[in-house]
Formats: C-alpha cells, structure tokens, sequence
C-alpha cells in the first residue's frame, strides 16, 4: 500500500524538529511532538498513530474520549483546549497533560478532583502572552501570582503554555514566557505550532503543537 499523505508530513516534521534542535544547540530529542489530532477522522490520525507518534493534542474533553477510549493503550493524551470546571472530571480521569489552567476557579476545581480521584495529570499553565481579548490564559503580568496560587492549592505544574498573536514575530513572545517559567522555576514550555515551532524550538520549547503541517488543513 502506499504511504498516507501524513505519512510523509509526519516525517518532514521530526526532520525540522530535529534540525531545529541542532540549530539551537539543544540535545537531540529534547522536543516534544504533539500532535494536534482534534477535529480531525480517524482515517488522517491511523497513519500518524502507526507511524509511531505516541503524543497527541485534543481540544474538547468529550470529543476525545470518544475518539480515543478504544486507542488509549500506549499514548499520552494533551488537552490544549479550554477547559470548563463541568469537565474537570472527565479531564483528570483520562488526559494525560492539561496545558490550560488559566483562572483560580479551574485551578480550585482541578485541585479538589485530583484529590478525590488520586490521579495527577501533569498540568501547564496557559498564559495569554500577547495580551489578546479574544484569546484564554493569564495575563503575563499575573502569572507570578497564578502559579503560586496553584501551588498553594497543591497543584505541581509541570510547565507554561502560549499561543502568540497571529501577526508578527512570535519570538519576543515566546522569549517572555521562557522568562516568566525561569523565575518561577517551571521546567517545561508549550510554544509553537505549525507555523512557527522552529522558532519557538530555538527560544526553549520543550513541547511543540503540529497539527495542520501534519493532517491537513481540519475541517
């Protein structure tokens, strides 16, 4: 059979991950492909899933239960989408990582339900870096706050997510949020996606978000 068209895409995406990471000076493997599969069929993820990809990016709680409970065996589940308190149990029930802690109320609720289930996902906080109306995460401004706050809760996070305004170059942006995991000594950074990871990689990703490169444009 011939190879899928993701495929390919996959492939030429971990070949710019990882002449990203020589480019940088990082250590071969230090990034993080996830693969943003939400929206699409599962005829586009099958390819990806059996090319080894094992890291993978979903937006709704409900969405990606459904698509992934008769696949879950052997892959990490991100989701990178907002995240509503009616959803906190399903969310910490059966994601892996939730890159989109945002506000005190979710933080409270993530907190309680980790404690009743004794199950931990690994959490990132989401940060509005550009400062955007339309766009969820904490102002750059409070995000010293936010994360104390969390860890007060008992909440350990594991790193800081981004997404960058649209237009103009992303790096300062990404070079901010490196500054505020720095002082708050948060290890891991969500930055990047299809347009603009190999910057992202050389300002300090350690977890890129690919979907469109990878998939095609989602329906």
């Amino acid at each position: 059979m011939p190879d899928a068209p993701q495929d390919s895409a996959l492939a030429s995406i971990r070949a710019r991950i990882a002449a990203a990471e020589i480019a940088a000076g990082r250590a071969p493997g230090s990034v993080t492909l996830v693969a943003v599969s939400k929206t699409q069929p599962w005829d586009h993820i099958a390819p990806v899933l059996a090319a080894d990809q094992r890291v993978f990016g979903e937006n709704r709680v409900q969405e990606a239960m459904e698509r992934w409970a008769p696949h879950r065996d052997g892959v990490e589940l991100h989701l990178i989408g907002p995240l509503q308190t009616n959803k906190v149990r399903d969310a910490v029930g059966f994601f892996d990582v939730i890159e989109t802690v945002d506000r005190e109320k979710l933080a409270r609720a993530l907190a309680d339900e980790i404690r009743r289930q004794g199950k931990a996902p690994r959490l990132y906080v989401q940060v509005n870096i550009g400062q955007e109306p339309q766009k969820a995460g904490v102002a750059p401004s409070e995000a010293d706050g936010f994360i104390a706050l969390c860890r007060e809760l008992g909440l350990t996070l594991e790193g800081l997510m981004c997404i960058p305004p649209a237009e103009g170059d992303p790096a300062p942006h990404f070079a901010a949020l490196r500054e505020i995991a720095r002082r708050n000594g948060v290890e891991k950074l969500s930055m990047g996606m299809s347009d603009d990871f190999e910057i992202a990689i050389a300002q300090g990703a350690t977890s890129v978000r690919v979907g469109s490169a990878i998939f095609g444009v989602r329906s």
